[in-house]
């Protein structure tokens, strides 16, 4: 028989010794492997605004508006005219067609009036200025999903070290719960029910690494970047702030940075200056030349002459009341798109904003309470069940309680930063970083 004060040392240096191996074995985990780039959000953004075909194709599209700009203001060409007349062609003598021949040349302008060149660069411009708000708009909405899916890996990586930590916990208790059975305290089935329940970890630790994988894929696509997925991973706090904005600042800033609301207003000022340019096309635009040439005659024998002349459309029917009616009914059609527009920034902005504000009142307790309370529950119990005061059943209860806060904690952290990737969204900048 071995004596009982050798065999609780025994016992007790076994402990330490598998403490020590957990310690050990979850701070090599959350050792990043050497040959890892980590990518930071701002770095995953930076990359992405200049990598990303769809982003980079409507660039280009704003670059096109602005060349429009000068197709829009250039002048019209003057016109040159060189004509011979006169020629003797159906004479007695077809022969001699140069005889008294008239050589002639001219030179025309038309000149446009009421400021048609201004107005058609204000229109412009104003299609520039809705491009660039598009292109805003597009960048936002990328970025939303962008953010999304980096806050899908931060998830799924912090999901990948509770199931390890978990694992190897549980290890632990396997292997107090094998010295428990080598001194007779418990039973085999008891043993065999708990390495039996360790394939439910295994596969919690499978499924989020699976997770991790799918989600760096999906943000090398965003991207456009070939690196091997195993050779990159995300980094940032997985976390939340306790500090929301109030709802009035926040529709502000709204107001004040939403691209799709900046495209609608200055989608009324090209409305207002497309009517003003049909008005000014309606006027009549005069054209005036110069023309000089010469006559050959008997006397004397070559006739030198030159002229002036301006033409002058007659405005009898105007031909553009219909482009007038209908720019001056597309001011009043963008102002109440523009409403619109404005109520869903309001929309949107409330949603999100009550929606992070919903979750940050269940994180709370969370942060203050509940995990503290499961890491207390957890461990009275395992020292418990190790000293024979607690049954298989607490244990169990007790780990699966554990994971269960654990997980619920981390999926209302990832809701929350969702939702503060909505309120991003909806506001057109960064207020939840």
């Amino acid at each position: 028989m071995i004596p009982r004060r050798i065999l609780r040392n025994w016992r007790r240096t076994s402990l330490v010794s598998s403490i020590l191996l957990l310690v050990v074995g979850t701070a090599a985990a959350q050792v990043p492997s050497a040959n890892q780039a980590s990518w930071t959000w701002q770095h995953v953004r930076d990359t992405f605004e200049s990598a990303n075909p769809t982003l980079r194709a409507d660039a280009i599209g704003v670059d096109e508006a602005r060349s429009e700009e000068i197709t829009a203001f250039l002048r019209p060409n003057p016109q040159v005219t060189l004509g011979a007349d006169n020629l003797q062609i159906f004479t007695a003598n077809p022969y001699r067609p140069f005889t008294n021949e008239t050589y002639s040349g001219s030179v025309s302008y038309l000149w446009e009036r009421d400021n048609k060149r201004n107005l058609r660069l204000a229109s412009a411009r104003a299609n520039t200025a809705i491009t660039v708000a598009q292109h805003a708009d597009l960048e936002r909405n990328l970025l939303f999903t962008l953010r999304g899916v980096f806050v899908q890996a931060l998830q799924a990586k912090a999901t990948v070290e509770l199931a390890q930590q978990s694992l190897d916990y549980y290890d632990h208790l396997l292997g107090i719960s094998r010295e428990r059975f080598k001194a007779g305290d418990i039973a085999q089935v008891d043993l065999d029910r708990l390495e039996l329940q360790r394939v439910q970890y295994e596969s919690d630790l499978q499924t989020a690494t699976v997770n991790l994988r799918t989600a760096k894929i999906q943000l090398l696509q965003l991207l456009n970047d070939r690196t091997p997925v195993d050779q990159f991973t995300v980094e940032g706090t997985f976390d939340f702030n306790d500090a929301l904005p109030p709802l009035d600042d926040v529709r502000q800033l709204a107001l004040d940075n939403r691209p799709d609301l900046k495209a609608a207003q200055e989608a009324i000022e090209k409305s207002k200056t497309d009517h003003k340019l049909a008005v000014a096309n309606g006027s009549t635009d005069p054209t005036f030349g110069f023309d000089v040439g010469y006559s050959k005659s008997n006397n004397p024998p070559i006739v030198p002459y030159a002229g002036v002349n301006v033409s002058i459309p007659l405005r009898i029917f105007d031909r553009n009341q219909g482009e007038k009616q209908r720019t001056e009914l597309d001011i009043a059609r963008q102002q109440r798109l523009t409403d619109a527009a404005q109520a869903q920034v309001f929309n949107d902005v409330d949603s999100a904003h009550a929606t992070v504000d919903s979750d940050l009142q269940l994180l709370r307790p969370y942060k203050a309470k509940y995990l503290n309370q499961a890491v207390s529950v957890r461990d009275t119990i395992t020292y418990s069940y190790k000293n024979g005061g607690a049954s298989l059943l607490d244990l169990l209860n007790a780990q699966s309680d554990y994971r269960m806060v654990q997980m619920s904690y981390l999926q209302l952290v990832g809701a929350y930063l969702n939702a503060g990737n909505q309120l991003n969204l909806a506001v057109g900048r960064e207020v939840i970083p």
